[in-house]
């Protein structure tokens, strides 16, 4: 794997009683004083016209390139269709559709436009919907479907305001271009030189574990300072030149901040970017082999599928020990790296290294080769990424660059310095952020990327969020180490305090017993109660890979989740989860429930996030008798 990274700034740490409880780091980048993010296409067009930034899925499979210059005209020509429709700087637009080219396209131009782009996830309920469009005063929708377009019908009882609904797969971009054909290209300068830096970009709304989504207000200015700092700190992934170029398939929600942030960094530095709007298996693999992208942003959960379907392919071929003794040498080779980097340890020995040669082009390969043949950068966020899957992708050929961030922070406030990363850690602050730790161990966070606060729908502007100082409050726990790294402990409002007054984080029992094949979904309670239980649901293509391999494939779901010989299984992934903590935080029973956590059960976010309450509230009987005797 090639080192060619440039060495990232340590951060500079300050100690309160011999802890370090604050980490900054100082810019790399000027900040941006004019302008927005509608000027983007046409300063690439005018730059570079021949450099291709996008590439378009056509209908038999194969990708077509789209340089600069012809982006630029796509934009301007939908953005003179927006302002033809009687769209002015300041209004929202709202955006409900799968990660698509005519997402990030109407994205741009109604940025070009002057416009505020509000994204909604295309799995939304019809509730949410209605919520969103009332509460930003949205004047405009594109939505993908008709499905979605009924939705958003049925919510404009709520949502007065909104004038016009445009269907993606109904010619909503055509429709656009043909009503702007009479504008002026000048209406479209004009709009975007009202743009400033510190003007709203898009109001995004949280997933709403608790309750209401709120609106975060991000500028201009936050998305530019995002993806300056992180395209200066990750300058191999963003700005490779070689015989592969930088290149990456969106396959994440545009509706999160994570791709949207991506999407934006990658415009800003010419990088190839694709869309696949489904992370079904079998489609994103055959879009992941046919775009071959050099790296990926993802969340753990999708590592996760790619390690299982790997190890689950090998022992359907009878071969199952070879792919655990190689992932028992690939995490040991990326923990030998890792000492090496930070003066810990001589890196991997003559036999270590033999052995990975060895499994390369057994294991190594065939995992690589999944994500398209050309993956060596991944940027994982959303959760965080279990120590023995970190340490496995670094041996297989895979950097990971692990971040930590929230909506309100434009996606990443901290990730991993490239060269010295340290595995269970969300790594440095990013150039020009800082990070502090509260008395009470709460993850305090400052910078450019730090959003202006919440929207304020009645008001129709943003009222400032909880902050201690200068200081956002995120709600995280999380503590820094002697040389800045940051770890995420759990929740403020999550922690659970056994009734012998044990505070324990659930999220880390979670995130491990996560990574198991079999376990789809896992909710540790606890709360007033005499020790730590937990509640599991199965994923469901590891548990009928499991009952093929047992020879139990006729039995139902509900038989299976009673199973002994499955409940053995997963108490061995327990055991394995129990073994990073006390006694007293340690998981003593659990119950597999024959059901799954969905968002259209309630139970869980659009982002995969739990919602504890109502699956407390819907489970009660199911956690009253694990502690029943």
């Amino acid at each position: 794997m090639s080192e060619t990274h440039v060495a990232a700034t340590p951060p500079r740490t300050t100690l309160v009683h011999g802890v370090v409880r604050e980490a900054s780091v100082p810019p790399l980048a000027p900040p941006v004083t004019s302008g927005s993010l509608g000027d983007l296409p046409f300063d690439n067009a005018a730059l570079a016209p021949t450099d291709v930034v996008l590439s378009r899925k056509q209908p038999d499979g194969t990708w077509r390139d789209v340089t600069t210059a012809t982006f630029a005209a796509e934009v301007l020509a939908v953005a003179k269709g927006l302002i033809a429709h009687g769209l002015r700087p300041g209004d929202r637009i709202a955006i409900m559709a799968r990660t698509s080219y005519e997402w990030t396209l109407l994205d741009f131009a109604a940025w070009a436009a002057g416009l505020v782009g509000v994204p909604v996830y295309p799995t939304s309920s019809a509730h949410q919907v209605r919520w969103i469009l009332e509460d930003s005063g949205a004047v405009a929708c594109a939505v993908e479907s008709a499905e979605q377009e009924q939705l958003v019908e049925e919510a404009r009882a709520g949502a007065p305001g909104l004038a016009h609904v445009w269907r993606f797969d109904d010619g909503a971009i055509g429709k656009l271009v043909a009503a702007g054909r009479g504008v002026p290209a000048s209406a479209v300068t004009e709009a975007r030189a009202t743009r400033t830096p510190e003007d709203v970009a898009t109001l995004i709304y949280t997933s709403g574990t608790t309750g209401r989504p709120k609106g975060c207000v991000l500028t201009h200015a936050n998305f530019f300072a995002e993806a300056d700092s992180s395209g200066e700190l990750l300058h191999p992934m963003f700005k490779a030149t070689s015989r592969a170029p930088a290149a990456t398939l969106l396959f994440l929600p545009l509706s999160h901040i994570f791709g949207r942030t991506v999407a934006v960094s990658c415009m800003r530095a010419r990088v190839r970017v694709g869309h696949a709007p489904s992370i079904r298996t079998e489609e994103l693999l055959a879009d992941l082999a046919a775009f071959r992208p050099t790296f990926l942003l993802v969340i753990p959960y999708v590592l996760e599928k790619v390690y299982n379907t790997g190890r689950a392919t090998a022992e359907r071929l009878g071969r199952a020990a070879v792919f655990d003794r190689a992932a028992r040498i690939a995490t040991r080779y990326g923990e030998a790296q890792e000492a090496r980097r930070h003066g810990t340890g001589s890196g991997p020995g003559p036999a270590l290294r033999a052995a990975r040669a060895l499994y390369d082009p057994l294991v190594y390969r065939r995992i690589r080769a999944a994500l398209g043949g050309r993956v060596r950068y991944v940027l994982s966020g959303g959760s965080p990424l279990g120590n023995r899957l970190a340490a496995f992708c670094e041996g297989a050929g895979i950097e990971v660059f692990e971040g930590y961030g929230l909506t309100e922070t434009t996606a990443a406030v901290t990730i991993t310095p490239p060269l010295k990363p340290r595995i269970g850690t969300v790594g440095w602050p990013l150039p020009g952020a800082a990070v502090r730790i509260a008395d009470d161990g709460e993850v305090l966070l400052r910078g450019g990327q730090v959003f202006s606060g919440y929207w304020d729908g009645e008001r129709g502007e943003a009222v400032p969020a909880p902050a201690v100082g200068e200081w956002f409050a995120t709600g995280d726990l999380g503590a820094l180490d002697e040389d800045g790294y940051l770890t995420i402990t759990g929740r403020k409002k999550e922690l659970i305090v056994t009734s012998g007054g044990k505070n324990v984080a659930p999220a880390p029992l979670e995130d491990r017993l996560r990574a198991h094949p079999l376990v789809d979904q896992c909710v540790v309670v606890g709360d007033n109660r005499p020790y730590v239980a937990a509640l599991v649901t199965l994923e469901p293509d590891g548990l009928a890979h499991w009952a093929r391999m047992h020879g139990k494939s006729e039995l139902l779901r509900a038989e299976l989740a009673r199973d002994e010989e499955l409940r053995a299984e997963l108490q061995l992934a327990v055991d394995e989860a129990n073994s990073y903590v006390s006694r007293a935080e340690s998981i003593r029973r659990f119950t597999v429930l024959p059901v799954d956590f969905t968002e259209r059960s309630g139970h869980i976010t659009p982002s995969l996030k739990l919602k504890r309450a109502a699956i407390a509230r819907d489970f009660a009987a199911e956690v009253e008798a694990l502690y029943e005797r």
